[in-house]
């Protein structure tokens, strides 16, 4: 694709990346084959192709974002199934990522949707404050019918039956490896997730402690700074992110880690790309160091020696977007389920979003909507005994069209090992699935 960028563009290093991303673009209209929102749609602009070509308008004649290339940008999830398609490679995530905060700095929103994006940047990274909020909706849910706005109505549905208690075990400190020590790795707490579900982090250090990690639970990180990056809140978002790069490199420095763990596949995508984030800022050597070592759960238990086991269950694996297309894991989470001992089946269509996309189901509830329902429908169609899945996000949507439990992948895998049964799986309104037969 050509461009027209003049010299003085060209010498904003966004401006650079931007060129390089819309120069390798043929406009062939393979990712149009597996773009969620243009199957939903049936708009061209609802495509990547679409959004690139109004991308490349907006940012060539340096012009302010205007309503409809506001509207089309937002309805894109970043789901990055455009990257696993494209036969060109071209890196839609660092175009559109550039063009929300070309937005965010150039449009100015009404002010219910102003108010309401200001709200979520400041409530859903802070696990205390989303706690709060939480247990609000959840007091407000019997009267969503009141609400006058379809978002409005998705937070107060976001709220799950039972907010967990706190989990010390998310407080800085060491947890020591059982027997000799393998390796020694930093985990991410992250942020909502310590808010929805404690299992998942308490379950990850069970598990690679069993395995011989040390895990440290490092001093002062929090949100990876994901969900405010994709609002093209681009201070924000890089402030969150570098308590995290200061607190990990810190660590790396002092006994040294073998990998920063991430088991929510959202922030594990927005950690690898913290190196290109600060690639112009004074933390660019240390984002690099920490971009360099982090991994899913999933690749740090590929390295470790998880034991063969009989469990016996028949579980439909979730491919979550940030995992399968934005950091390109496919088979580990499925190699390790069956290694476990689980029957893995998978949906049809599993390449496709189920709509959660961070704050997508919240801001975009329609055709979250209708993308959730379409993913239920082909998970339980393998009818499995459980759905496994490694991103919250994806946990929660999912989770609220189906009565199929759905854990995290982690979970099961403690289960396997040797630790407790995953609460998930005899939650209120959920169906029982049987106790495994050891053999």
């Amino acid at each position: 694709m050509q461009t027209t960028f003049t010299p003085d563009q060209l010498k904003d290093p966004a401006i650079q990346r931007s060129n390089e991303v819309l120069r390798s673009c043929v406009h062939c209209g393979f990712c149009t084959a597996t773009c969620p929102t243009y199957q939903v749609l049936g708009d061209e602009l609802d495509s990547p192709r679409g959004r690139i070509y109004l991308i490349k308008d907006m940012l060539e004649k340096g012009r302010p974002a205007d309503a409809k290339t506001v509207q089309h940008i937002d309805r894109c999830l970043s789901c990055l199934a455009c990257m696993t398609t494209c036969p060109s490679g071209v890196h839609y995530m660092h175009l559109v990522d550039h063009a929300r905060e070309y937005i965010e700095q150039t449009y100015k929103r009404p002010l219910f949707e102003r108010v309401l994006r200001w709200t979520l940047a400041k409530i859903l990274p802070y696990p205390t404050r989303f706690r709060v909020a939480l247990l609000g909706a959840k007091i407000g849910r019997p009267f969503a019918f009141l609400m006058p706005d379809a978002r409005l109505k998705a937070m107060l549905a976001m709220a799950p039956k039972v907010i967990p208690p706190v989990s010390r075990n998310d407080d800085p400190q060491v947890f020591p490896a059982q027997g000799p020590r393998k390796m020694r790795v930093a985990l991410m707490t992250g942020c909502a997730q310590r808010a929805l579900n404690t299992d998942i982090n308490d379950a990850t250090i069970r598990l690679l402690t069993r395995l011989g990690c040390e895990v440290v639970i490092a001093e002062g990180q929090g949100c990876c700074g994901a969900l405010t990056h994709h609002m093209g809140k681009t201070a924000e978002s890089h402030a969150t992110a570098a308590k995290n790069i200061r607190a990990w490199h810190s660590e790396m420095q002092a006994g040294g880690l073998d990998a920063i763990v991430i088991n929510t596949s959202g922030c594990g995508t927005t950690v690898k790309d913290y190196g290109h984030m600060f690639r112009n800022e004074a933390l660019a050597p240390e984002a690099a160091a920490v971009s360099a070592i982090a991994m899913d759960v999933s690749e740090v238990l590929m390295k470790l020696d998880l034991p063969e086991g009989q469990m016996g269950h028949k579980v439909a694996y979730h491919a979550a977007c940030s995992l399968q297309h934005g950091q390109k894991i496919k088979t580990y989470p499925k190699d390790l389920l069956k290694r476990a001992g689980f029957t893995v089946v998978e949906p049809a269509d599993s390449h496709l979003c189920c709509g959660s996309a961070g704050t997508y189901n919240l801001m975009q509830p329609e055709i979250s909507g209708q993308l959730k329902a379409r993913k239920v429908e082909t998970l339980e169609a393998t009818r499995p005994q459980i759905i496994a899945a490694g991103n919250i996000g994806c946990m929660m949507q999912i989770g609220s069209g189906t009565d199929i439990p759905i854990v995290h992948t982690v979970e099961l895998l403690d289960w396997a090992t040797g630790g407790p049964r995953p609460a998930g799986l005899d939650a209120e309104g959920k169906r029982a699935v049987p106790v495994p037969i050891l053999r």
